[in-house]
């Protein structure tokens, strides 16, 4: 009688096979160069063929990439909201008449979001921990325990701080119609100091993580005990001393 084959646990083995990267997640390294085309070619064409060209262009290049995006089978999510975000520069634009335009929705956007996450720290809901336990279905359990609640607040602050550079940085060189360097600020600090923060915040979630688990298990060894002391009472045993 021949044994069944041996089988490892799969199913934990494809969920973390299965589970996307943080970086996967804004597109992969392709998403990354793409993410520069648009802004490219509105720089280049503004300055060789002027506005026009330049808003067509920027536009035609971001739509050629969803294009790809859909060839290929990559994740469409990324280059959907990048259509849209070079759309909507695009069309500002047009309104305003004037190249540094194309950056303004992109400066505002920073100002609106950092505000937001610095607000989730002012009422003790960082947003990094808020978002992350609700992508995942963790619950609010950390906001109990003060070393978790400080990881996340440290992560939610570092894009409070990004966010704030954005904003600072971007609008004094739309002030002064530094288009071309604030071409060059928008790419500078757009993936890169993204990647800065998404390193603390996957440190913040792990050591967050790692508390909720031992808050979770020392709450399981408390029930164990209560469990035991009950049986122990009304079997007539006597009561397990406790550790």
């Amino acid at each position: 009688m021949t044994e069944p084959p041996k089988t490892s646990a799969p199913d934990d083995a494809d969920d973390k096979a299965e589970e996307p990267t943080l970086l996967e997640q804004m597109g992969g390294i392709s998403g990354l160069v793409y993410s520069t085309v648009p802004v490219l070619v509105f720089v280049l064409l503004n300055t060789l063929f002027g506005l026009s060209p330049a808003i067509w262009g920027a536009l035609g290049s971001a739509a050629l990439i969803t294009l790809v995006r859909v060839v290929r089978k990559e994740p469409l999510q990324p280059a959907i909201s990048g259509f849209f975000g070079v759309g909507i520069a695009a069309f500002i634009a047009y309104r305003t008449g004037s190249a540094k335009g194309f950056f303004l929705f992109g400066i505002w956007a920073s100002l609106v979001y950092g505000s937001v996450f610095l607000a989730s720290m002012l009422v003790r809901y960082p947003l990094v921990g808020v978002i992350w336990s609700f992508l995942n279905g963790h619950g609010m359990s950390w906001r109990s325990d003060r070393k978790a609640m400080f990881a996340y607040q440290i992560a939610t602050l570092t894009w409070v701080a990004v966010f704030a550079a954005r904003f600072i940085v971007q609008r004094w060189l739309y002030d002064e119609d530094q288009t071309g360097w604030l071409a060059f600020a928008r790419l500078a600090m757009g993936y890169p100091l993204t990647i800065i923060a998404l390193a603390v915040t996957v440190w913040a979630v792990t050591r967050a993580g790692h508390r909720v688990k031992k808050l979770a298990a020392d709450t399981d060894a408390e029930d164990r005990e209560i469990e035991e002391r009950l049986r122990a009472k009304y079997s007539g045993k006597p009561e397990p001393e406790s550790a």
